[in-house]
């Protein structure tokens, strides 16, 4: 049975470059996790975990994993019509 979990911080290098790669993500359902950024894709490949984030009016987008060609994949939310999401938008991991 495939596992959910909120995606509520990211790690990135460096922290204050708004188009660098994400390294890490975590959340705390009942404890603190973090996996990095090539677990976090296996899983959701592996069909082991779905992640999601939550917007501010509560609404959940889903994370996918996107494969451009000629480059390393990555993680993003699903498109939202509603309300405008971004990983990289959330806090520093712990």
């Amino acid at each position: 049975m495939t596992k959910r979990a909120q995606i509520k911080c990211v790690n990135k290098q460096p922290r204050n470059d708004p188009y660098d790669r994400i390294t890490h993500v975590g959340g705390n359902s009942t404890k603190q996790w973090r996996l990095t950024l090539d677990d976090a894709i296996g899983k959701i490949e592996r069909l082991e975990w779905e992640f999601f984030t939550k917007g501010h009016d509560g609404h959940e987008q889903k994370v996918i994993v996107v494969r451009p060609v000629g480059r390393d994949p990555f993680l993003r939310t699903e498109a939202d019509h509603d309300t405008p999401d971004n990983l990289l938008s959330l806090p520093e991991c712990p």
